[in-house]
């Protein structure tokens, strides 16, 4: 009978031996190139500076490449690729080592693609969770505090994990999104958005006359504090957008930080129809039906 397991000693100890010793060495080389990576990629977000425009010294205090939020994510990866180093290396030393035991490897080899296959069929859902979470970490799809929009609910991410993003809705309503079931995603807090003014003036009124009163409106409120970490760019004065019976429309646009335009809305909105009445330009007066009178 052939025995299971042939070993020669020393010879077969040195082996295992400098076995042992190369993964230690490969393990140690990869995983300090790994925390190079990792750091050089942190100092780079550092030093890296601002252009000196408005709207990219805006939207670089909100990238990910000028805050925690890049640093955590270029850390997650790197945990993820040295859990990655060590589970390959513990694998191939042990088949490494079985070999040299003279321990036959086509049917191990059989027996665990069998239970591989059964393993990732009973539980490929728990796969393609982790899966898409490590892609989704790796191409920065979202992050903590980003307002998304995952198609089965919408709300401000409260935690990435590899399995299961935690999401928070407008009524507080606490949503758990499983990676591997988000389909597409639309982030609200990447690029930038776009408020929208509507301003409805009564017919008759002098346009061209309204239209120099939004643009000192606009002018006014570019320039103040309060709104220079929203505002990207100068708003601009559209003018007449639409015209429909009993109101003129007067539109004005505004680039801002993302999901940082309501507050700038309301304050544009309220500041206009002021100024245009100051200006002694009269507002559009909604008409209701009259019934007429009973016979």
């Amino acid at each position: 009978m052939t025995p299971l397991i042939t070993a020669t000693w020393p010879d077969t100890a040195i082996e295992i031996g400098v076995v042992l010793l190369i993964a230690i060495v490969a393990r140690f080389v990869l995983r300090r190139a790994i925390r190079t990576g990792v750091n050089a990629s942190v100092k780079a977000s550092e030093q890296h500076k601002p252009k000196e425009s408005r709207a990219d010294k805006v939207l670089g205090h909100l990238s990910g490449a000028l805050n925690a939020r890049h640093e955590a994510r270029v850390k997650t990866v790197g945990s993820v690729l040295s859990n990655a180093v060590d589970v390959i290396l513990i694998v191939l030393v042990a088949l490494t080592i079985l070999r040299i035991l003279g321990v036959p490897l086509e049917p191990v080899l059989a027996a665990s693609g069998i239970g591989g296959v059964a393993l990732a069929f009973g539980a490929q859902s728990l796969v393609r969770d982790y899966i898409s979470g490590i892609l989704m970490i790796f191409e920065d799809q979202f992050g903590v505090g980003d307002l998304i929009d995952t198609g089965e609910a919408v709300g401000t991410v409260q935690e990435v994990g590899l399995r299961v993003t935690k999401l928070v809705d407008v009524s507080g309503q606490v949503w758990y999104v499983r990676n591997g079931e988000i389909q597409r995603v639309g982030n609200r807090s990447q690029g930038w958005s776009t408020a929208t003014i509507d301003i409805p003036i009564a017919p008759g009124q002098d346009t061209a006359r309204a239209v120099a009163v939004l643009n000192e409106v606009v002018d006014r409120v570019f320039d103040e504090k309060t709104f220079g970490d929203v505002l990207l760019e100068r708003p601009s004065v559209l003018g007449v957008n639409k015209v429909t019976p009993g109101v003129i429309t007067l539109t004005i646009l505004a680039k801002t930080a993302p999901n940082q335009q309501w507050a700038l809305q309301r304050d544009l909105l309220a500041k206009s129809v002021r100024s245009l009445q100051d200006a002694g330009i009269r507002s559009a007066v909604p008409e209701y039906p009259v019934a007429p009178p009973h016979s």
